[in-house]
Formats: structure tokens, sequence, C-alpha cells
């Protein structure tokens, strides 16, 4: 990343990584499906100011402002863009979700993480 401002979304998405870390440690899925998420999402934030100068306000807008600039970046992998919108319903399921089958399991957390710090090593490099 060569502008200071991608460099604070970077720093951000290490620390609510952390966060995901702990959180899982404790078993409390939906609160770090969240935060691995959020980590991905100013992972995408990095990338998308870096290549632009820009950042979007709109989580929907940042996943698609990212497809648009990683699309031919071969650096990029694919299933990224995909993760993006993947990881985003873990945020909606602990934000919004209800009844007893609305939540995130400890694996699927998990792989959120383990996805989210991939990306966000793919980005930092």
């Amino acid at each position: 990343m060569t502008k200071p401002e991608s460099a604070d979304y970077l720093n951000r998405a290490r620390r609510l990584l952390k966060q995901a870390r702990a959180i899982a440690a404790i078993e409390l899925p939906d609160v770090a499906g969240r935060s691995a998420y959020l980590a991905a999402y100013h992972t995408a934030q990095a990338f998308i100011f870096d290549c632009t100068g820009k950042v979007n306000k709109s989580h929907g807008g940042a996943r698609s402002e990212f497809a648009r600039l990683a699309k031919d970046d071969p650096r990029i992998d694919r299933a990224f863009t995909a993760f993006l919108a993947q990881a985003y319903t873990l945020k909606e399921i602990a934000d919004y979700g209800v009844g007893p089958d609305a939540g995130v399991t400890i694996a699927e957390a998990g792989q959120a993480i383990e996805t989210a710090e991939r990306f966000l090593d793919c980005i930092s490099s």
C-alpha cells in the first residue's frame, strides 16, 4: 500500500482480526464472524483507497468497487470477492438475526477469520 490512509485501513483490519480470534476463543461466534467480516471490509477499503483515493460509504458499494478493481489484478484471488459477500451475511446474522436458527457457528466464524487473514495478507503484500 502506498498511501497512509490505506495503511490506516489495514491497521484497523489487523486489530479487528485480533479481536475476532479472541472472541472466537471464548466461543461467541456471532461476534467473531462479524469482526472477521469487518476486518475483510477494511482490507477491501484499503485496496480501494490505494487504487482510487476514495472510499465507499456503503458495504455493498465497497464490495462492488473491490470486485471491479480486483477483477484484472492477477495477485488477487477471485475467492476474496465472493468471500466479502458471504462474510457480510455473518454481519447481518450478528446484527439482525432472530429465532432459534439465526446464528453463526464456531466453524463458520473460524473459516471467516482464516479467510479474512489470507485476504489481509494478500492485500498487504
